[in-house]
């Protein structure tokens, strides 16, 4: 069995207990930082190969992420958001896109304010390479967890490269494993353990627009683009070299559906209708689609989520969300930079830092898996509603003229650190003040009508009360 051998004394902590992180990904990575940074010595297990020494995409998973404010705040906590800056790519706006190819704009928030298109393997790897050159931090990989023995505080982990079970022990552990978790699975055996799961009746696959002559962006490149289309939708993101990765959001089943969808003429005549500007950009459309998998959208949630102060789950083995608030990874990274404010808060008291951490963790996450999938209504049926849109640059109107009282929700939960509950909470508030509000107002003109004005205070000095 191999072990871990104590590592050097550190300012931050006077212990050496080696922790142990099951999951190498980009929460499991940066967890793994944030706890070396206070002395410990780490190992981390991935179940798969090394993706700096491999060019295989991970089989359902995302390829492009968006970073917001969250994800970049836990990122300079310890002071790598410098290193990460040259692979993303600011996106300042919303462009929708017609089915006549016509093009809205939506900007995000304020002059300047974007969210970050990045590639998950290419952040993954420059998580793993400031891991690597960590002296505290041993990655192990090709290590699929079989067995969690939460009583003996043991692991038994397969080398896949070898078939060889190893049995490992462990004196902290970090369940940072996705959202189908070994270390949770094995949670879930304990008493009063609560779990549920719940699927939408939508797939998602990545499809690929590429990129122009010369590596020029064949669409505005500092946008993310949406394809509303009321039952279903398609996203493209930004890469580095020209191309966009596109996200086809679809059901399952039904008239318009991944099940009606089995030639690759049918693909084709099918983008050729309802995505008819995108169509041309995508010369391996059909390839693309048959590769790749149609993936599911699931939403997580369970507690508790910690054992006796010496087991602790993150990131999605603990609150996976479906992606249409862009905070799955920035929740994420959340939770490694909310860890280590509990750490300073009560140094090395395992026990009460990891119930805190679940007991305030737990409802923002909560929140947060409801944001994403109201966003997704909104992204798939709203975006392209001339009166939606009229919606947001009213509400833009009430935050510039009442900065103190209004703040969208979409800034609350992309561009702050306001906790994801309060967010939602402001945010349903808001929604029922915009529907008193919309039916007095039928241009943009009208909201500087005196009666209009009158009834904004009114509304807003209703909500401050």
């Amino acid at each position: 069995m191999s072990t871990v051998s104590a590592l050097p004394e550190s300012v931050y902590s006077s212990q050496h207990e080696s922790l142990t992180i099951v999951g190498g990904g980009l929460v499991g990575t940066l967890a793994g930082l944030y706890l070396a940074r206070r002395g410990y010595p780490v190992a981390i297990y991935d179940r798969r190969a090394d993706p700096r020494h491999t060019t295989t995409v991970r089989e359902g998973r995302s390829i492009n992420l968006a970073l917001s404010d969250r994800g970049w705040r836990a990122l300079e906590g310890i002071g790598i958001g410098e290193q990460i800056r040259p692979v993303a790519i600011p996106m300042y706006q919303r462009v929708m896109h017609d089915q006549q190819g016509r093009l809205t704009y939506q900007p995000y928030g304020k002059k300047n304010q974007a969210i970050y298109s990045v590639s998950r393997d290419g952040l993954n790897r420059v998580l793993l390479d400031l891991a690597e050159a960590d002296e505290r931090i041993h990655l192990h990989f090709n290590r699929k967890c079989q067995v969690v023995d939460l009583q003996n505080r043991q692991l038994v982990l397969r080398d896949t490269s070898t078939g060889q079970d190893q049995t490992h022990s462990f004196h902290r552990l970090f369940g940072v494993d996705g959202a189908y978790s070994a270390v949770r699975s094995a949670m879930q055996k304990t008493d009063r353990f609560d779990y549920s799961q719940q699927y939408l009746n939508y797939g998602y696959k990545e499809l690929t627009i590429e990129a122009g002559e010369n590596g020029a962006w064949p669409l505005e490149k500092n946008a993310l683009h949406i394809w509303p289309r009321g039952q279903y939708m398609m996203i493209a993101l930004p890469n580095l070299d020209g191309s966009f990765n596109c996200t086809l959001f679809f059901p399952y089943e039904g008239p318009q559906s991944f099940a009606t969808l089995q030639t690759g003429p049918q693909v084709r005549a099918f983008f050729a209708e309802v995505f008819p500007d995108a169509l041309p950009l995508m010369p391996d459309l059909e390839e693309d689609f048959f590769r790749n998998p149609t993936s599911s959208l699931v939403t997580i949630r369970c507690f508790p989520w910690s054992v006796a102060g010496e087991v602790l789950l993150l990131g999605d083995a603990s609150h996976a969300i479906v992606p249409f608030y862009g905070q799955g990874m920035n929740a994420g990274f959340e939770d490694c930079s909310v860890l280590d404010d509990l750490l300073s808060q009560h140094p090395d008291d395992w026990q009460t830092v990891f119930t805190e951490f679940e007991r305030v963790r737990k409802p923002n996450t909560d929140a947060m898996a409801d944001l994403a999938v109201y966003n997704f209504e909104e992204m798939r049926d709203r975006v392209a509603d001339p009166r939606f849109l009229l919606r947001k640059k009213i509400e833009s109107k009430i935050s510039a003229q009442y900065p103190d009282q209004w703040v969208p929700l979409y800034t609350q939960v992309t561009f702050s650190h306001t906790p994801y509950a309060d967010a939602w909470a402001n945010g349903q508030q808001q929604e029922q003040i915009m529907q008193r509000l919309m039916p007095h107002i039928q241009s943009e003109a009208d909201y500087d009508l005196p009666a209009v004005q009158a009834l904004v205070q009114q509304e807003l000095a209703s909500k401050e009360s």
